[in-house]
């Protein structure tokens, strides 16, 4: 069993590390506060936050902690409740949708940030794959093509989104901002309601991840059109906390993001 165990959470760190996502614990829970971090540059790091040039955008590096040994819980598996069962299979299908997004609007548009992230989600998607298998839950995904879920609402909203995306560059733009808010704000939902430290950090890994994708919209959504970016699912005090945070981290505003976006999705 304890081999099993390791074999898991080298699996798990190899996913982590292959990817663009950072890895730093998210910021605390004191309204508009984030804990500094240890950072070490990654030298992969300016595409790690999708803000490679295209379209007149602008590089950039960032950078974050990529020790993710010394982060690795120390707790067994656990048994989790039906909710937090639903909420991995849910995320498995969230995140896939993030990527067939990006990949698609990528091929419309050639932003590279869209290339980027996509890569990125990649690994989130399959990061939750691996909890999947490792509490014995069935994968939503028996089909990994592009723009196909299991979840109707997921499916529609995937169509909502190509179809707005497909109207200009601004709107793509705005869709891949969009997407990063609903993750943010499931993200901190699911992390409230679980104390299996497996999921927790997980959990914390990918939100870590969008904080960073979100600033990266949003510098694009400026350089397009010389403006500010408006959140569109969360308070504008929650998005205001993740910009002016450090890179991998973010405010994390009245538990929920401070956001009108439920989480609630089955």
């Amino acid at each position: 069993m304890k081999t099993t165990y390791w074999i898991f959470w080298l699996s798990l760190t190899t996913l982590i590390l292959g990817a663009c996502a950072p890895v730093t614990q998210v910021a605390s829970t004191v309204e508009n506060t984030a804990q500094p971090e240890s950072a070490t540059v990654n030298p992969a790091s300016e595409t790690c936050d999708g803000s490679g040039q295209a379209h007149g955008g602008n590089g950039g590096t960032h950078e974050h902690n990529t020790d993710i040994a010394a982060q690795l819980p120390a707790s067994a598996v656990g048994e989790i409740s039906q909710a937090e069962a639903d909420g991995l299979a849910f995320m498995r299908e969230e995140e896939k949708l993030a990527r067939d997004v990006y990949l698609t609007l990528y091929d419309s548009w050639g932003l590279r940030p869209f290339s980027n992230i996509s890569a990125s989600e990649q690994t989130h998607t399959d990061a939750v794959k691996t909890l999947l298998e490792m509490y014995a839950i069935p994968d939503p995904v028996t089909d990994d093509s592009i723009g196909v879920f299991v979840n109707a609402d997921l499916q529609a909203l995937y169509i909502d989104l190509i179809a707005k995306g497909n109207t200009s560059l601004v709107d793509a733009i705005e869709v891949g901002a969009a997407i990063e808010e609903i993750d943010i704000l499931d993200l901190l939902n699911y992390l409230e309601n679980t104390d299996e430290e497996n999921l927790t950090w997980v959990y914390q890994n990918l939100l870590s991840g969008s904080y960073n994708h979100l600033r990266a919209f949003a510098r694009q959504y400026e350089m397009q059109t010389g403006e500010a970016y408006v959140p569109q699912y969360m308070s504008q005090a929650a998005y205001d906390a993740i910009i002016s945070a450090s890179n991998g981290q973010g405010g994390r505003q009245g538990g929920h993001g401070g956001g009108n976006h439920s989480g609630k999705h089955n």
